[in-house]
């Protein structure tokens, strides 16, 4: 038996997440919450960590306070052990300039790889949902023998458009890479669908750094993975693609096999969250055996209250995720996912909704199809989610319904009306 590779894990998670705002507004992608008790952060970590690979540098730039925070009191691993969980912030350590891609954010951090002197580095995006036993991509990628992999997953070809596009042989090794074409080239064994880069790579860690150091010498490139690097190693047919539709994890239901995310616009941030609160979830958060490890603030236990049926005054959550110190005092949620700390006073009502740390929904209000931000206080009465067009007006609404509430919205309208 071989000896085991030393893998380093390189965590992106510098993206301003532009198609995410207004959550986006004050947070990097990364540190948005997700179901209630997380960041979308702890699913990459969680799934390195289960994997048995535990150290990790995390590379940061845009609005990092957030992301942080949350590293600095949520993930400490043990340096008895040699294990880490490392926030890096851009240092302009090759010019006076930010990261140009996502190749040249690496490319920047050399000194990282040249320090810890793996045999391995993975590469992986810090802003996806998704399971993975990451220990089975890397004994296929040493198994291969090539220098690069690339984990990939058949979605729609109408949705391809939106992802990086892999053509393959037959021996899963990439013939072409094309980063978010407009006319997306089909699977051969299925035209409905095409083989999408779930960006996460793999590389042999000499190789890497040959290859961005290469890249750094060429004044043509925009010195990104997706858009170059990756492209000029499909055509030299450096790259095996991994089929993550076959990735197995401890506890694994049947559902969740091939479930990734690319929750980068509102309305899939919001389905990926509907998704968790179905009587039979297609993502499982209660599986003990592939634990999403997360910081838990010192919170007292959820708290339901009020039983008054006769006057409708019930505090209730049917289908929903209720974190630590929230308060049902009254109201009722459906198919809803509470952040800690959350109120819902009486007479009110909330529906396939997300509210977001500190949240109070007023008496009487109703709240349906929303995401709502830290530390919104709802006014009593407040009607949202019914009536789209009048909602367009006072608060930010997504292509697909989904109303996003923040802070400044009550305190613009408050301004308007008086």
């Amino acid at each position: 038996m071989g000896k085991e590779p030393k893998v380093l894990a390189i965590i992106l998670a510098g993206g301003e997440g532009k198609r995410l705002y207004p959550l986006t507004l004050d947070r990097v992608k990364s540190a948005v919450p997700f179901g209630g008790a997380y960041r979308i952060i702890d699913f990459v970590l969680s799934n390195f960590v289960n994997s048995g690979y535990s150290r990790i540098k995390v590379l940061t730039q845009y609005k990092s306070h957030s992301l942080n925070t949350h590293l600095s009191r949520g993930w400490r691993l043990s340096t008895l052990l040699d294990e880490y969980v490392d926030p890096v912030p851009a240092q302009m350590r090759r010019g006076p300039h930010w990261f140009q891609g996502t190749g040249d954010a690496v490319y920047q951090n050399l000194n990282l790889i040249l320090d810890e002197n793996p045999d391995l580095v993975c590469v992986f995006s810090g802003d996806h949902i998704f399971k993975m036993d990451i220990q089975q991509m890397v004994q296929e990628h040493l198994d291969t023998g090539l220098p690069v992999s690339v984990s990939a997953i058949p979605v729609p070809i109408d949705e391809a458009s939106s992802f990086g596009v892999i053509r393959i042989d037959e021996e899963w090794r990439a013939l072409s890479f094309q980063e978010k074409p407009r006319e997306p080239e089909p699977m051969p064994d299925n035209p409905g669908l095409c083989l999408a880069s779930m960006g996460n790579y793999l590389f042999d860690a000499r190789f890497l750094i040959e290859i961005l150091s290469r890249d750094a010498d060429n004044p043509d490139s925009s010195h990104d993975f997706g858009k170059d690097i990756l492209p000029a190693l499909a055509m030299e047919k450096k790259i095996h693609v991994y089929d993550f539709s076959r990735n197995t994890f401890p506890g694994m239901q049947e559902t969740e096999k091939g479930y990734w995310r690319d929750i980068g616009q509102i309305d899939a941030y919001w389905q990926a969250n509907m998704d968790l609160v179905a009587v039979s979830p297609v993502f499982n958060l209660y599986n003990p055996e592939w634990v999403i490890r997360t910081y838990r603030p010192q919170v007292p236990p959820a708290k339901f209250v009020f039983a008054d049926e006769a006057n409708r005054r019930v505090g209730i959550a049917t289908d929903s995720i209720v974190s630590g110190g929230c308060i049902i005092s009254g109201g009722h949620i459906d198919r809803t996912i509470l952040s800690t700390g959350v109120r819902i006073n009486s007479y009110s009502k909330v529906s396939e909704s997300i509210l977001f740390h500190d949240v109070e929904v007023g008496r009487y209000a109703r709240v349906r199809r929303a995401i709502v931000e830290k530390g919104v206080k709802i006014p009593p009465h407040t009607v949202i989610g019914f009536d789209l067009e009048e909602d367009s007006g006072r608060f930010h609404v997504s292509t697909g319904g989904v109303v996003v509430v923040t802070p400044g919205d009550f305190t613009r309208v408050a301004k308007e009306t008086v």
